[in-house]
């Protein structure tokens, strides 16, 4: 009876260990990476910027993604202006700068990178990949790229 029960202990005990998962690891270094990229629109110079954190399992653990620019003659960022960007009257899904953002920095963490992306155009302006996004991303996409190829 006595070997039978160390038996049982022992086949549980494997079991259990056996269930327990593994955190996978990502493909990126730990820290902290930043990217830029300069753009022009309409003729005036922007700034995209991308903040991206790698945590301690090579996964990226958050995306901070803004555009500097000049509005009304004073140097801000478009995060920084936030409902007062004005863009949501003139969004066709009736969402401002920040908000479409912030579903792009989700997407890029829940997807662990950029290689989901597809773009509409050659000149790789537009994307219908991220459902709640109308915004044009290129240049954020290269700050992003920009951050993501230093982790590597």
């Amino acid at each position: 009876m006595k070997k039978y029960l160390v038996g049982l202990i022992m086949i549980s005990l494997v079991l259990a260990t056996g269930c327990t998962k593994v955190e996978e690891m990502g493909e990126y270094k730990e820290g902290t990476y930043f990217g830029s990229f300069t753009d022009s629109y309409d003729g005036k110079e922007s700034v995209a910027t991308a903040v991206v954190y790698v945590d301690e399992n090579g996964k990226i653990e958050s995306v901070f993604l803004d555009t500097t620019y000049e509005h009304d003659g004073v140097l801000t960022t478009k995060k920084t202006l936030g409902d007062d960007y004005g863009m949501k009257v003139a969004s066709p899904i009736g969402k401002e700068w920040h908000e479409q953002i912030k579903v792009l920095e989700d997407k890029i963490v829940a997807e662990q990178g950029l290689d989901w992306l597809e773009w509409k155009d050659e000149q790789q302006t537009e994307t219908d990949s991220v459902s709640g996004v109308t915004i044009k991303i290129n240049a954020l996409y290269k700050a992003v790229e920009d951050a993501l190829n230093q982790a590597k």
